[in-house]
């Protein structure tokens, strides 16, 4: 039941059956940039040129990057990495040195024969920030306002601190997260010195091919099950579900304001569809439009679109106060946006959910909800455990 995304071609995919998860397997941390998608699969290697930071648009500093790059006359440039979630934060975004391209790993048979062991086994440590039920009260208290009309929606999320006594083997989570759901967005792209930015995300934020462009929002959702008929029953209640209705079309209806400029045509389905991850269904829109402006690049759509109700909340600025004064931590990366952009625009960028952040020992994972005046905190803090479990099944860690 997963959407069909409709995006003009990417740069072509090359390589036999196999080529795909080559690049998986060749993955090494702290040099490498990988991202798959469903249209293909991407290994960056070394550095070229970083995207500076600095107080200009971070859309002009790209452009001027892969400008740069593609008259130093090396081969076709790429910028690949993460931007954060907060406004004017550091973006972790470079020109690799190599960049090789293979057909998405959906496509490639070898995806399916060996899933690697997660290799930290019970060798964890847990720490919840906030704790379960203070993240609980923190969602009882937005409620309260929200049906006190202060706002519409906000997203918040809580963490999970793993931390081992060995060293984190990030090629095997990796490996695994992209063999637990090869039809969705696996990355790894460093972060920071000494930190690494990895994660499977179900959500498209935009793509830009020429003068095509999708978008695929994502909002609402319910944990799957291991059994088939439970697994159905809850799929068809999502899709009947008036609170997750009404928070999905709220992220609709900011996406298609914030596209609708850039757009000669946007076309926008009237009611949405499912998508299914290996741990949870979600309500999913996929909206398709033709630019007015070809100049326009993927990351200057990216930027208009980010962040999201799906991510943030509406009004915006209220949500973002509401997320700074509910959450005990920085989210850094988590509902940033993470993808790969070429000289000539075209592009994809992807909300960067169901994640952690890799530093020494300590995997920092995180999860969100969601929430609307009709939310339950019970309920919501059960979706954010059944989102944990797309990473801590990488990992070998349970709650």
């Amino acid at each position: 039941m997963s959407a069909s995304l409709r995006v003009p071609a990417a740069p072509p995919p090359v390589g036999s059956p196999g080529a795909a998860t080559a690049l998986l397997e060749a993955y090494r941390p702290g040099t490498d940039r990988f991202l798959a998608t469903p249209r293909h699969t991407l290994l960056g290697s070394g550095t070229t040129a970083a995207v500076p930071h600095d107080a200009r648009p971070l859309t002009l500093r790209v452009r001027e990057v892969l400008d740069g790059a593609r008259r130093a006359g090396g081969p076709a440039p790429v910028v690949v990495g993460s931007v954060p979630f907060a406004p004017g934060g550091v973006a972790a975004l470079a020109v690799p040195e190599t960049v090789r391209w293979a057909a998405a790993l959906r496509a490639d048979p070898l995806i399916a024969l060996h899933r690697p062991d997660a290799g930290q086994g019970d060798d964890w440590r847990i720490r919840e920030v906030p704790a379960a039920e203070e993240y609980s009260a923190a969602v009882a208290a937005a409620v309260e306002r929200m049906r006190a009309g202060e706002f519409d929606k906000v997203v918040l999320a809580r963490t999970l601190e793993l931390t081992s006594a060995r060293d984190l083997d990030l090629p095997a989570m990796l490996s695994r997260l992209a063999r637990r759901d090869p039809d969705g967005y696996t990355f790894a792209v460093p972060s920071g010195p000494g930190r690494t930015l990895l994660g499977a995300s179900p959500e498209l934020l935009v793509a830009r091919r020429g003068d095509r462009l999708v978008a695929n929002p994502l909002a609402g959702s319910a944990p799957r099950s291991s059994d088939l008929a439970e697994d159905v029953r809850r799929a068809a209640a999502l899709l009947d579900s008036p609170k997750d209705l009404h928070e999905h079309a709220v992220v609709v209806d900011a996406i298609r304001e914030a596209l609708a400029p850039f757009c000669v045509r946007l076309d926008v389905p009237e009611r949405p569809t499912l998508v299914r991850t290996a741990a949870m269904w979600h309500l999913s829109t996929t909206l398709t439009g033709e630019l007015r402006d070809p100049s326009s690049t993927a990351l200057d759509l990216a930027s208009a679109l980010h962040p999201t109700p799906a991510v943030c909340g509406t009004p915006t600025e209220v949500a973002r106060q509401v997320i700074a004064d509910s959450e005990p931590f920085d989210r850094g990366a988590y509902t940033g946006m993470v993808g790969w952009q070429n000289a000539d625009g075209d592009g994809d960028w992807v909300v960067t959910i169901r994640c952690a952040e890799a530093e020494g020992r300590t995997l920092r994972l995180f999860a969100g909800a969601g929430v609307v005046a009709e939310s339950s905190p019970a309920a919501e803090t059960a979706e954010t455990g059944a989102k944990f479990r797309t990473f801590l099944s990488a990992v070998g860690a349970a709650l």
